[in-house]
């Protein structure tokens, strides 16, 4: 192991990767540098003390706020990915833009090596991975959780005590489940969520109200986009970043963006997770909104059949992969006349469409009228519907009423 002279460590400053620090500099006997991304809703400050006290020289705190929603979050929702159905990806999103930053901070700083604090039974590990083998093809990547001997939480503790590892009370208090947080959303898994069974206890959520508990007048929103992108609320134009901030600040105060979801892990296994994403569903929900007046049909169809298979390459961790670079030109391609405003009803919990427009809208107040009108000839229905008929006829008849 005397090969590995210096690592960046994707840092946190919690319990794990405090403990992950201090084993790279004992197992490995090299300097860490470690590297901690603000994506918003965590405390990168934590990290830099916690780092400090523990000695590191070199450490990286880098505001990759709107760089995270410009280059990430927004090209993933001109797909409107979901995965399963129903998952928003917000930490799947994240996962490439670290590993970005600690490949590229390796080369800047001579590191032999990345790290990161992912378990191996986990789908972060494989995320990480694939992203940094994608962007350097030879870099060493170190994985604690699959080589060390650590078991379990209290082995952490130990572990801590015996190195003289500062613990705060933040991680010796830490809650029953584990967390992830960005701007996009809040994740809560394993310890107490993992019986499938067990209501999350209302205590837990962090960025959403009880929907139950919400206002009792609804409020109405605002979304305007341009060539399938959000730029603006309420009228006002914001960053990337900003906008979704904003639109956690009035989705979280209506209870909207929960979700509560036995999924399917990469890996193999199937996992419960809770998750929190009261912006992101906002977007999602306009922008299907003013993709409604903006998208021809078919094209809409070919974009929603390809969606499945984009959300997968994301949740799999295969942001850098030709194959998700080449459905998102196609999906950038679908959206280049997906502008106009989308305007949202938020009450308790639910966020409905109730008006949309676009200056590039498809639809014909005149051609859908029930009203009389001279451009559309409805004699002109019959011809459509014999022919497509004919094949339907033509089985009844060979196959009769077997």
């Amino acid at each position: 192991m005397s090969d590995v002279n210096k690592v960046v460590l994707a840092y946190s400053g919690g319990l794990d990767t405090s403990v992950i620090l201090r084993w790279l500099q004992e197992t490995y006997q090299c300097e860490v540098v470690a590297f901690s991304a603000d994506l918003g809703y965590e405390s990168v400050e934590r990290a830099r003390a916690k780092a400090e006290q523990m000695g590191v020289r070199d450490i990286r705190i880098e505001d990759l706020r709107e760089t995270f929603v410009r280059d990430y979050v927004f090209p993933m929702f001109r797909a409107n990915a979901l995965y399963e159905g129903t998952y928003l990806l917000g930490t799947s999103i994240a996962r490439p833009l670290i590993a970005r930053r600690q490949v590229e901070i390796a080369a800047e700083t001579g590191a032999d090596a990345v790290a990161h604090g992912a378990t191996g039974k986990g789908n972060d590990q494989v995320r990480f991975e694939l992203s940094y083998y994608a962007l350097n093809p030879d870099i060493q990547v170190i994985a604690p959780w699959r080589s060390w001997e650590l078991q379990s939480r209290t082995d952490l503790l130990a572990y801590a005590e015996a190195h003289q590892i500062p613990i705060d009370n933040v991680s010796a208090g830490e809650p029953p489940y584990s967390t992830d947080s960005n701007l996009l959303h809040t994740s809560y898994e394993g310890k107490a969520l993992e019986d499938p069974w067990h209501e999350p206890d209302e205590a837990m959520f962090q960025r959403t109200a009880a929907p139950e508990a919400g206002p009792e007048t609804p409020q109405y929103v605002e979304i305007d986009f341009e060539e399938g992108d959000p730029v603006a609320v309420d009228g006002t134009r914001l960053s990337p970043a900003r906008l979704l901030e904003r639109l956690n600040e009035l989705g979280g105060a209506h209870g909207i963006g929960r979700l509560d979801l036995v999924e399917n892990r990469f890996v193999g296994m199937k996992s419960r997770g809770v998750y929190e994403t009261p912006g992101g569903t906002l977007l999602q929900t306009a922008h299907r909104a003013v993709e409604s007046l903006t998208l021809d049909g078919p094209a809409m169809r070919t974009r929603d059949e390809i969606m499945p298979r984009y959300a997968s390459l994301v949740y799999n961790g295969f942001w850098f992969a030709p194959e998700r670079e080449m459905l998102q030109a196609l999906i950038d391609e679908s959206q280049r006349n997906v502008t106009g405003t989308a305007r949202l009803k938020l009450y308790r919990g639910s966020a409905r469409v109730v008006g949309r427009r676009s200056p590039r809208s498809l639809y014909s107040e005149s051609i859908a009228t029930f009203e009389a009108d001279s451009v559309y000839d409805q004699k002109d229905a019959e011809g459509f519907i014999r022919l497509n008929a004919l094949r339907l006829r033509q089985r009844r008849r060979v196959e009769g009423d077997r």
